[in-house]
C-alpha cells in the first residue's frame, strides 16, 4: 500500500503567509470581506438586507371641501395667504419625489387606493388584493366614464414638477413621499383619462384648463386649496389668473342664485 506524501513543510508555511497576507488585506479592506473564507471553503451566507422601505412626513391636516361645493369665501381667503413669488424648476427630478408607494403597509400602493377611493362602485381586486382590476370612474378634466384602470392615470392636481418650482426644491425626500403619495385628502390625487392628464402636464391654470368648462371653476378652487395646504407658493402670471377665473366663477354662482 503506497504512503500518502505529507505537504512539504516550506510550502505549508508559504500557504499560512499567503492567508495571513489575505487576512490582513480583508481586514483593511483592500480586498472585499469573505475573501478569505472562500479560500478555505468556509464561505457563509449571510442574509441580503431588505431595502430600506420610502418613509413619509405626516401630511398637513386637509383644508374641508364639500364635495362638489366651493365655499368661495373660504377659497378666497386661502388665496390670499398663498406666497407671490418667481418658480424655480431647475434641478427637477421625478426620481426625487418616489411616488405609488404602500407607505402604510400592506400591498395597495397609492394609485390602487385612490382607485378604490374614487370608484363610483366597489372596485375589484386580484385574487391578492393588491391590485384592482375594475371599477367605475368619472374623469373631471372631461366627464369621460371608464371601467378598466388600465387606460386610466392619477393624476397630481398641483404636478409634481409645479410644486418642486412653487417651494417644494427645499423639502426633504421624506416631506416629498407625503406629497406624491398623499390620500389623506381627495383633492392632491384623483383619476384622470391618460389623455388629459398627459396634456396637462406639469402645466399650471394660466396655461392648461380641463376640457370639460363645466369643472374649471372646481379645478381652480382645489387648486388654490391644494397649494395653501402644502405651502406653496404662486409666481405673478399664475396668481392673476387664478384670481382671475375665480372672480368670473364667484361672479357666476352669485348671480344663479
Amino acid at each position: 500500500m503506497a504512503r500518502r506524501r505529507s505537504l512539504p513543510l516550506r510550502a505549508l508555511f508559504v500557504i499560512l503567509a499567503v492567508l495571513a497576507v489575505v487576512a490582513v488585506a480583508e481586514r483593511v479592506h483592500i480586498i472585499p470581506p469573505g475573501t478569505l473564507d472562500r479560500l478555505l471553503g468556509q464561505e457563509t451566507h449571510r442574509p441580503r438586507q431588505p431595502r430600506k422601505q420610502e418613509q413619509a412626513e405626516p401630511p398637513p391636516p386637509a383644508i374641508a371641501r364639500a364635495t362638489d361645493k366651493i365655499d368661495y369665501a373660504e377659497v378666497v381667503r386661502q388665496l390670499d395667504g398663498i406666497r407671490v413669488e418667481p418658480e424655480k424648476r431647475r434641478g427637477y427630478d421625478r426620481d426625487a419625489w418616489p411616488h405609488w408607494l404602500a407607505l402604510e403597509g400592506g400591498c395597495l400602493n397609492s394609485r390602487e387606493k385612490v382607485l378604490i377611493r374614487d370608484s363610483r362602485r366597489p372596485a375589484t381586486l386580484d385574487a391578492k388584493g393588491c391590485s384592482v382590476k375594475s371599477g367605475d370612474w368619472i374623469d373631471p378634466y372631461t366627464g369621460e366614464r371608464y371601467t378598466d384602470p388600465q387606460v386610466i392615470d392619477i393624476d397630481h392636481r398641483v404636478p409634481l414638477e409645479e410644486a418642486y418650482a412653487s417651494g417644494g426644491y427645499d423639502w426633504s425626500r421624506e416631506k416629498r413621499a407625503a406629497y406624491a403619495n398623499d390620500t389623506s385628502d381627495p383633492l392632491t390625487l384623483l383619476v384622470s383619462s391618460r389623455e388629459a392628464n398627459r396634456a396637462k402636464g406639469s402645466k399650471g391654470p394660466e396655461d392648461w384648463l380641463p376640457p370639460k368648462r363645466d369643472g374649471i371653476c372646481l379645478y381652480i378652487a382645489d387648486w388654490i386649496l391644494v397649494k395653501a395646504r402644502w405651502s406653496l407658493s404662486m409666481d405673478e402670471r399664475e396668481r392673476v389668473t387664478v384670481g382671475n377665473i375665480l372672480n368670473d366663477c364667484r361672479a357666476s354662482a352669485a348671480q344663479q342664485r
